[in-house]
């Protein structure tokens, strides 16, 4: 269970009363006079995230009072409760009455009282919240957890976060829940024929590498999961700017929600079989690095013609993916930190999702409404697949031009699936750039809670 949860009985616990400014008034006639005037006078009216203890008459906090969004607000946020650890005093509280969605709500206490301190003390909230009856307090402590593990991942800086320690984090999670791992290192990727990964990171002191987790029954539907995992992404030749280097450790965001969803997978025991393939490279600059124009083979046999080599995530998940492929898994998910261009389109917080599966695509903007976990679907619009065409090979990993960058990558990446089943790719940031109720700045579980519940659905 979650430490952010009281399971012992606690009659004592405070009471949280959710307002809005449209239920401050009967919510306030129900309050006791003194608490009333208290109010009052301290010019409570329920805003959205306006906090307020009142006190009784011998100092103890007898009730606490928080603003939320009213329900058909433009900017409702439905994690607006992940405030709450953050502004409580040390104790252990309840909700009082129901906030919008009491799910959510207690999730987003969850996700709130996240604190990273690997590097500098930072102790956790001293609060406890009753899970409400309503809520399966177990589910939530799994999602809350696999989140903290991908935000752990992250923020972990590239010194203390490359491709081995990558893979020492897939390891620690196979030995929690019994699962098998494999793992290519250096040299044996081209003996092995992956030589889009080795090309992305042959530059690098450290070793590239492809991480191979399996669990479960293998009678059961192959779901696989594929995670973009560049420890750090300078550009190679094609440099980024220093600004832009900034929060590169995030570039194996990817592979970070990947293990996040993994994690609630085999936590949850879903009936399928599942696959988590991670290329873990560092795309760095040497006398070796990939250069613009060099061209290499990939695992399914296209020749690839290197148009940009910041355009390199694309790159360790085609032939991932074409080795994910071999054996036409039911559903086939490769998350990625990997255009700009998404984040253009829609911002920070919503990732674009692409599928050529109807029913796939309605099943994850339904989970993504539901959990909070914002997804937007945008078209493999096939027009612009010939802007991919290399006069010289078989393929360009990065047209020229600067147009709908997000939608060339996933064609890109759509050329090395066949045989699988289902198809879902996500362009995801990985990334708070500015501290919201439960999303505090830096690393962000995205995507995963909505495929998570995808899953747990067809397979649950």
């Amino acid at each position: 269970m979650h430490p952010i949860f009281q399971t012992e009985p606690t009659p004592s616990a405070t009471p949280i009363l959710f307002v809005t400014k449209s239920s401050w008034d009967a919510v306030r006639a129900d309050l006791p006079e003194a608490a009333q005037r208290f109010a009052t006078a301290s010019g409570y009216s329920g805003k959205p995230g306006q906090f307020l203890a009142l006190p009784t008459s011998d100092g103890e906090i007898g009730h606490v009072l928080f603003g939320l969004d009213e329900p058909d607000a433009k900017g409702h946020d439905p994690f607006r409760a992940g405030a709450l650890p953050g502004l409580l005093p040390a104790g252990v509280y309840r909700f009082a009455n129901a906030p919008h969605d009491v799910r959510l709500a207690a999730l987003a206490f969850a996700l709130g009282a996240y604190k990273f301190g690997r590097y500098r003390k930072a102790e956790p909230p001293a609060v406890r919240l009753v899970p409400p009856d309503s809520v399966d307090a177990a589910a939530i402590s799994r999602t809350a957890e696999a989140a903290a593990l991908a935000r752990d991942l992250i923020n972990t800086p590239s010194n203390d976060m490359g491709p081995a320690e990558l893979a020492d984090a897939v390891d620690a999670l196979a030995t929690r829940f019994g699962a098998s791992i494999n793992v290519i290192v250096g040299d044996e990727l081209a003996t092995q024929n992956f030589p889009l990964i080795r090309a992305v990171g042959m530059a690098s002191t450290r070793a590239p590498r492809l991480i191979d987790l399996t669990w479960g029954d293998p009678s059961h539907p192959k779901v696989t999961l594929v995670g973009k995992g560049v420890c750090f992404d300078t550009g190679g030749l094609d440099l980024k700017p220093s600004s832009a280097m900034l929060i590169m450790k995030k570039d194996m965001g990817g592979a970070a929600n990947v293990l996040a969803l993994a994690s609630m997978i085999m936590d949850a025991g879903l009936k399928l079989r599942l696959r988590v393939l991670i290329p873990a490279v560092e795309n760095s600059v040497a006398g070796n690095a990939m250069r613009p124009l060099d061209i290499f083979p990939s695992r399914k046999g296209p020749t690839v013609e290197i148009g940009n080599t910041d355009a390199e995530g694309r790159l360790v998940l085609a032939d991932a993916l074409a080795y994910a492929d071999e054996e036409a898994p039911d559903l086939l998910i490769d998350l990625g930190t990997l255009t700009g261009a998404a984040r253009v389109a829609l911002g920070p917080d919503l990732p674009p999702y692409y599928t050529n599966d109807e029913t796939l695509a309605l099943d994850v903007a339904r989970h993504a409404r539901a959990e909070n976990d914002p997804l937007w679907r945008m078209p493999l619009w096939g027009p612009y697949d010939s802007w991919l065409d290399s006069k010289i090979a078989n393929i360009n990993n990065a047209p020229s031009g600067g147009f709908a960058g997000s939608i060339t990558c996933a064609l890109f990446l759509q050329r090395f699936v066949e045989a699988a089943k289902s198809w879902l790719h996500v362009d995801i940031y990985g990334w708070t750039p500015k501290a919201k109720p439960s999303r505090p700045e830096g690393g962000e579980c995205q995507a995963a809670r909505a495929i998570f519940a995808l899953l747990s659905e067809r397979y649950g």
